[in-house]
């Protein structure tokens, strides 16, 4: 048997090729949308991807399940539960507890367990060529190395009301009954690891196993004290506010996502073709840059995604494709970077992409707004606003000013003044940056603060 997890570090996403090499037969688990590293895998080991599956309906990016089974001609197999809310909208096998994916020597059995999502599925791995009984578990956004996944989503993004404590309700009872009954041997590989929203406190391991989570999980005691209230308080507190593109994720995911097909890699624009089409609003700059050189001189209704981290997340929080049709112009060091790029925003439903550069030399710029924390209080501004989490401003903030998740902004926007100028700020600048620049270009007056909060905490602390 071979099992191979690939690893995306901007979404904090694990997937994984599992095959019989006698067979030369293979499954693909939670597959992402930019599916040519399973193609290429699978083609180095001489493998065929015969089948494809998911543990559940993802929130945080758009599946490539049935963009690699359109490109390999394999099985799609999705989970038969979830009820009428949360039953697949495509054609696929459905999969029920106790059902079997086989791919040679190789069985993956369905284990049903619901609490993070209705319909979630784990799978139990045997390798017949070795063992008659599992030794691994798939364990999707059920079991992390540390954590569990988190059961507020559907009423976070997905119009659920009042779910979550039921949800976390029926997540004791998969850990109950179908987690701890397990042998401490079976090794757990995750769906997430640190870094995810899909839960809280993620370990940053690749892997687990059952006997170690029971012996040193925070939720192992409770469990085995079946104290079931005491779990339910302690997974729902503190869970952090999901993405409201999640939303848009779990819709298109249940529903089908759109299949992307082959694609020609992307063009060079010219420089002078660029900048007519930012110009004119035939297209907007995906800024890569630093945040730094952001600040030295922002292209003019550009959003800032800059490409050391997190790009995935912070171009949704900056572009809904529901809602816009205008291409991006990536901002990139050359083609392959480009090609990077491209992937990352496929991973979360973003397709309309014109081409690169690779300066913004000629590009109309400005310097935005900033302010020092000394000269806060004499600024004139309608609304200071805090883009980290509510947990994050509940422990220290600047005075006076008002919290609203940088991963909602756009779609809050009802919350914000019209005509008034804003201050935003979170922990480093990052997040404040990738907000403003997204935020201007809706057509707000921003002024970002110089240090963001922990400027302006250095600042205080030595005495203001």
């Amino acid at each position: 048997m071979l099992l191979e997890r690939l690893y995306d570090t901007d979404l904090a996403q694990a997937s994984y090729l599992i095959a019989s090499t006698d067979a030369q037969r293979a499954v693909v688990v939670d597959p992402r949308r930019d599916v040519q590293v399973y193609l290429d895998l699978a083609a180095k080991h001489g493998l065929e991807i015969t089948d494809v599956t998911e543990t559940h309906i993802h929130a945080d990016y758009l599946s490539g399940t049935r963009e690699l089974a359109a490109a390999t001609g394999a099985t799609i197999h999705v989970s038969g539960h979830g009820g009428a809310d949360w039953s697949y909208g495509y054609d696929a096998h459905l999969l029920h507890d106790g059902d079997e994916i086989v791919v040679g020597e190789v069985r993956l059995r369905a284990l049903f367990t619901p609490g993070h999502t209705p319909e979630h599925l784990s799978y139990l791995v045997t390798d017949g060529g070795v063992a008659d009984e599992p030794g691994f578990l798939l364990s999707g956004d059920f079991i992390f190395a540390g954590d569990l996944g988190r059961p507020d989503l559907l009423d976070e993004v997905a119009g659920g009301e009042d779910t979550r404590e039921d949800s976390a309700r029926t997540m004791f009872a998969s850990l109950r009954d179908r987690f701890v009954t397990l042998p401490d041997h079976v090794l757990v590989f995750p769906g997430h690891g640190a870094g995810s929203a899909c839960g809280k406190s993620l370990g940053a391991v690749p892997s687990t196993t059952v006997g170690y989570e029971k012996r040193f999980a925070w939720w192992a005691p409770l469990v085995a004290a079946g104290d079931e209230d005491a779990f339910v308080d302690r997974l729902l507190h503190g869970q952090p506010e999901a993405h409201a593109y999640f939303a848009r994720m779990k819709r298109q995911n249940r529903d089908g996502p759109a299949l992307r097909g082959p694609v020609q890699p992307l063009a060079e624009l010219a420089p002078d073709d660029a900048a007519s089409r930012l110009t004119d609003g035939r297209a907007v700059l995906l800024d890569t840059r630093s945040l730094d050189e952001v600040h030295r001189g922002a292209v003019v209704g550009a959003l800032t995604v800059p490409a050391a981290t997190s790009r995935s997340t912070y171009a949704a929080w900056s572009y809904d494709p529901e809602h816009e049709r205008t291409p991006l112009i990536l901002l990139a060091r050359d083609a392959e970077q480009a090609e990077e790029l491209r992937d990352n925003l496929l991973r979360v439903g973003i397709d309309t992409v014109a081409g690169y550069i690779t300066s913004v030399a000629d590009l109309p710029s400005f310097v935005p707004e900033t302010v020092a924390p000394a000269d806060l209080s004499a600024h004139q501004h309608d609304l200071l606003l805090d883009v980290r989490g509510r947990d994050e401003h509940a422990d220290g903030a600047v005075p006076g000013s008002a919290q609203l998740h940088g991963g909602r902004a756009l779609w809050e926007l009802e919350t914000l003044p019209t005509g008034g100028r804003i201050v935003v700020y979170c922990q480093s600048g990052l997040r404040a940056g990738v907000v403003s620049a997204a935020l201007r270009r809706a057509g707000y007056d921003i002024t970002e603060l110089q240090g963001s909060y922990a400027g302006w905490s250095q600042w205080a602390q030595a005495g203001r």
